[in-house]
């Protein structure tokens, strides 16, 4: 009996290698569904995961002591292991934190960080607005300038153009408008921590799929969505425990607290340093949603193996490019590729698309300052490519793309 099913579950992990979208196979087959750059969806094993937390062991983690609290712990544990071993990290040098979500981390950590030695807070023009407004704040509140640094067609920073002694800079490795990566990114690091800086990264956009750039980097903080990434709503810190000093903790709560007392008020065990995490972890966490992501990642690391959203996303950007009335934004092709027509609004293009089936966003995609008032755009559509999407998807948008007048 066990031997069969071994042998079951083999067959089935050989399935997903050679097709991770069949771990989708509860979508209707029309719906074509191209936003993953804002939520990707989630596939089976996924769900399966989340569904077992809520019928089998669904506790509190790090407060009990019976058997379902003691596996939940054992899985978080995991999970955060997972988020480090995806990102080639050390566990000595770097921890994991849960949040709700990449604006949420990015916020968290700049309104607790110490201005002691910050100079100034830089940002850049194609950020989404999570940074960009986050950076705004930080400035205003401590009354320090500001700087939005240009990046060039291919995603890159002149550094050449910056000072960057004493700046805390705020940057994403990959754009949610066209995918573009931030090429120099190690080389932009070692520039912020010559001038004594520290640097945020904002990885939303990367994990899933550009997630290369990120491995083995010595930034200060990562900031990430799990939901962009296969997983469910949730947001992470990766953090280097050298910050740790520079945190001035603010936003208190259960979990945090090995005491209380009328004179010292409580006691953090984020001073620890088995549980610095706890620094960004107040209250009751979302177990369930983190127990996922470690099952979110694990089905990655082998979808990746089998995917061919690269495939899709260069078949895609030539037939928009080569779609009368058309302007692709994309310099070269991503699994994010945002366009405009000459004659037709964005808006209107959008639900005209999903009348035929086919999801796409439509608008500024929260780069208001880039999109609007630098480049000047009129609103885009964008089409995001994930790991559930099939050929017949490719070949579907051609069809629909061919009527457009």
């Amino acid at each position: 009996m066990y031997d069969k099913l071994r042998n079951y579950v083999t067959i089935l992990l050989m399935k997903r290698h050679i097709d991770p979208a069949g771990d989708f196979g509860y979508l209707s087959e029309p719906a074509v569904y191209l936003d993953s750059a804002c939520q990707s969806l989630r596939p089976q094993p996924v769900i399966d995961a989340l569904g077992e937390y809520y019928t089998s062991y669904g506790s509190c983690g790090e407060r009990v002591k019976y058997a379902w609290g003691v596996k939940v712990d054992e899985q978080v544990e995991h999970t955060r292991e997972l988020v480090l071993k995806y990102l080639k990290l050390r566990s000595k040098d770097y921890f994991v934190s849960f949040t709700l979500n990449t604006t949420y981390g990015i916020n968290l950590i700049l309104s607790q960080i110490k201005t002691d030695g910050i100079k100034k807070v830089m940002t850049s023009d194609i950020e989404h607005n999570s940074p960009f407004l986050a950076t705004i704040t930080f400035a205003e509140k401590h009354q320090i300038p500001r700087e939005v640094m240009t990046r060039q067609d291919d995603g890159s920073i002149n550094l050449n153009d910056y000072d960057f002694t004493g700046a805390l800079v705020v940057v994403n490795s990959a754009s949610n408008i066209d995918g573009r990566q931030l090429l120099n990114l190690n080389d932009l690091i070692k520039a912020v921590h010559r001038g004594g800086g520290i640097i945020i990264i904002d990885a939303a956009q990367a994990m899933a799929h550009l997630s290369t750039i990120l491995e083995k980097t010595e930034a200060d903080a990562i900031c990430f969505s799990a939901h962009k990434m296969y997983a469910p709503s949730l947001g992470v810190i990766v953090m280097r425990r050298d910050l740790l000093p520079r945190i001035q903790t603010s936003f208190i709560g259960g979990g945090m607290v090995d005491d209380v007392t009328s004179e010292n008020g409580y006691l953090l065990s984020a001073d620890h340093p088995d549980h610095a995490y706890t620094k960004f972890e107040a209250g009751l966490q979302a177990w369930g949603e983190i127990i996922a992501l470690g099952t979110a990642i694990e089905w990655l690391t082998e979808a990746k193996k089998s995917s061919r959203v690269e495939e899709y996303a260069n078949q895609l950007f030539q037939i928009l490019k080569n779609t009368p009335g058309i302007n692709v934004i994309n310099q070269t092709p991503t699994p994010t590729i945002s366009w405009y027509h000459e004659k037709l609004d964005a808006h209107l293009l959008a639900e005209a698309l999903s009348d035929q089936g086919i999801m796409t966003r439509s608008g500024y995609f929260c780069c208001h300052y880039y999109l609007d008032k630098v480049k000047k755009y009129p609103p885009l559509v964008r089409m995001s490519l994930g790991l559930h999407n099939k050929a017949t998807d490719i070949e579907r948008i051609a069809d629909v793309l061919k009527r457009i007048g």
